[in-house]
């Protein structure tokens, strides 16, 4: 029975998007993706936005205008609400904190690129140049994050003074076969279609020591799946170097010299503690801090555990 569904459901794909206009539409129409992220969309969200080379970002700019800046970066699929037990903290303590939802993510714009290095290191360069941020800025990245912030470091070194990394991908990579069919062009973009659930909002909660404890973070993340761009999105950085082995630019920015702080979920199913332990023989000089009965969102499930370990760091003289 479940087959039979199964060929049905990839037959009324195929002969809507043939319909629709084509073999490329097919890789381009999603269900469930039936809104356009337009001005009326940003002229009713909360934060803020810029336009910017590739499209729209959505951001918040937050803190004491002479503080110095804190750029928070999210992971792969989460959008800027996955630091908001994080900001209150970082303000009260006199830091200035911009959050930006990455590209194809939240209210950020779904450009027709790759979603590469590439694409992400313009996003921010570009954003903090449109908000005039000039002086050094420290990064924390979260899961994909980690990547995103050590190659921004690895290119522009004298744009930041120092680095967070919270459950950091890209220093163990396991090629399983799941992976390597959503990898897989048309395949993926059906199993994407068929199954959008299960890979994207089905997979939060193993997020989460505790995810019976942040089920509203789930639903919170629906919403911005329903524009049009969002799997294709996923999907194209799913297909990069994003995912991949991270560590020969990890050991640059190793080699750097500046400040570094690694926090990690003891009980991390994502990057799990062999990865720590890779991260610990590239990042030698970093302070290193594993939180107990936390998962890879370490800092949403143990704010009162990270906060003051954030807050120590980043204001340290």
């Amino acid at each position: 029975m479940m087959r039979r569904w199964l060929y049905a459901a990839v037959a009324m794909i195929v002969v809507v998007g043939l319909a629709a206009g084509g073999i490329p539409m097919i890789f381009n129409w999603y269900l469930g993706e039936t809104l356009n992220l337009d001005d009326a969309v940003r002229a009713s969200s909360p934060g803020s936005f810029i336009k910017l080379s590739d499209g729209y970002t959505h951001y918040e700019l937050s803190g004491p205008g002479d503080g110095q800046v804190v750029v928070l970066i999210n992971g792969f699929m989460v959008p800027y609400y996955n630091w908001d037990k994080t900001v209150p903290a970082l303000t009260e303590a006199g830091l200035r904190v911009l959050r930006y939802d990455l590209y194809g993510r939240g209210l950020s714009d779904r450009p027709n690129r790759v979603y590469d290095t590439n694409l992400f290191d313009r996003q921010l360069s570009e954003l903090l140049d449109g908000l005039e941020l000039r002086t050094p800025v420290d990064l924390a990245g979260v899961s994909m994050g980690g990547p995103l912030a050590a190659a921004f470091a690895d290119r522009h070194p004298d744009r930041v003074r120092r680095l967070v990394f919270l459950d950091p991908a890209g220093f163990l990579v396991e090629q399983n076969r799941l992976l390597k069919l959503v990898q897989t062009p048309f395949l993926g973009e059906l199993l994407m279609n068929l199954f959008s659930e299960q890979f994207t909002a089905g997979q939060l909660p193993g997020d989460f020591y505790h995810p019976e404890r942040f089920s509203e973070y789930v639903e919170r993340f629906r919403p911005a799946m329903r524009y049009h761009g969002s799997r294709a999105a996923l999907l194209s950085t799913l297909r990069t170097e994003l995912v991949g082995d991270f560590t020969p630019v990890y050991r640059r920015v190793a080699g750097l010299g500046k400040p570094i702080l690694v926090i990690w979920g003891e009980e991390d199913t994502v990057d799990p503690g062999s990865a720590t332990q890779r991260a610990r023989q590239i990042l030698t000089a970093a302070d290193f801090h594993i939180i107990p009965e936390a998962g890879h969102e370490v800092h949403y499930e143990r704010p009162e555990l990270v906060n003051p370990l954030l807050v120590e760091f980043l204001t340290r003289q």
